[in-house]
């Protein structure tokens, strides 16, 4: 029997890299409480406001409704008007607020030539944003 001394396999080197999983965990968590508490943060102040006697301040309307019907007649906010009273009404309005829209409400029956003189009037009138309303198609079975 030889007693002599045993080979040993050199020891697994020192890892030099950082683990990124527990970092990237932890930054994960972090903003998850953030996304959630901020909301929180912000509309957690109580006031009292103190009570004025002033009037409230009108909001300018944002749009005027212009709809013509079927027969063709045009109506300005529910009210029926002919082609030369929308134009003065309308000029008014722009003279108030020139960055008002106009919703141009139209059934499908009334010839496009009377919607283009609805479109002129509101343009001569100053108000140049028109947007017409629709009604959404229901959707295409397959």
């Amino acid at each position: 029997m030889s007693f002599g001394r045993l080979e040993r396999t050199p020891g697994p080197k020192p890892m030099s890299e950082i683990n990124m999983t527990p970092l990237v965990d932890v930054m994960l968590v972090l903003v998850v409480i953030f996304i959630i508490t901020a909301p929180l943060l912000a509309s957690s102040i109580q006031l009292d406001l103190p009570k004025a006697q002033a009037s409230p301040v009108s909001a300018a309307p944002k749009f005027v409704t212009v709809v013509v019907d079927r027969s063709g007649q045009t109506f300005l906010d529910d009210q029926v008007l002919t082609l030369t009273e929308l134009a003065t009404q309308l000029a008014q309005t722009a003279r108030l607020n020139p960055d008002l829209e106009v919703q141009l409400r139209a059934d499908t029956a009334v010839p496009y030539g009377r919607i283009v003189d609805v479109m002129g009037i509101a343009q001569k009138a100053g108000l140049n944003r028109i947007g017409f309303v629709t009604n959404p198609k229901p959707p295409v079975a397959p």
